[in-house]
């Protein structure tokens, strides 16, 4: 029997509509509050526009944080445009919605994961192969140079909150995650 509804697309589109609503709420009025975002995309995707240098340290995933140091974001249907600092180096980045891999707003403990469009099903890295964060070392969204997998330093608002360096999942009880894989059928 065939999903004639395609519903995981269906829901998949809505999802990607979220983070582009955000986005675009974040372009016209800027952050609110405490408000602040780990964005990682597929670097791979066509259509993702980025400097060669930032493509082969990240060949495959990257993850940026809009919080202090961004400017210029613009939003469209298909995309978001935005320029970000990397070892105080500010560089332009381009990225197709359908180039996401997740989104996540640790202010309000709220995070999505997407899986590739298109093809196979992918399944989701690991959370010990995360990819490495770009993201507010000291107030700045400078690539972070560690091999391992980086976490972004805690600001004084997330100090309180022992378990940011863990993953969504991981986090307490009230954490708002939302993945795919809840809605797929089980074999």
């Amino acid at each position: 029997m065939t999903d004639k509804f395609q519903y995981e697309t269906l829901v998949d589109e809505a999802l990607r509509g979220v983070v582009r609503r955000v986005l675009t709420h974040a372009a016209e009025h800027g952050l609110p509050g405490t408000h602040h975002f780990y964005i990682s995309f597929r670097t791979t995707e066509p259509g993702v526009e980025m400097p060669d240098y930032l493509r082969a340290k990240y060949a495959d995933e990257m993850t940026i944080v809009l919080q202090h140091q961004y400017w210029g974001l613009e939003v469209t249907e298909q995309w978001f445009e935005v320029t970000v600092s990397f070892n105080k180096r500010n560089e332009r980045l381009k990225v197709p919605f359908a180039a996401l891999s997740a989104f996540v707003d640790p202010s309000v403990r709220f995070g999505l994961q997407f899986e590739k469009r298109g093809g196979a099903t992918q399944s989701l890295p690991a959370p010990d192969k995360r990819p490495a964060l770009v993201g507010p070392a000291g107030g700045t969204s400078d690539v972070k140079q560690d091999a391992e997998p980086a976490t972004p330093a805690p600001t004084d608002q997330d100090k309180p909150d022992a378990d940011t360096d863990k993953p969504a999942e991981e986090k307490e009880s009230g954490a708002k995650v939302v993945t795919l894989d809840a809605f797929r059928k089980k074999p």
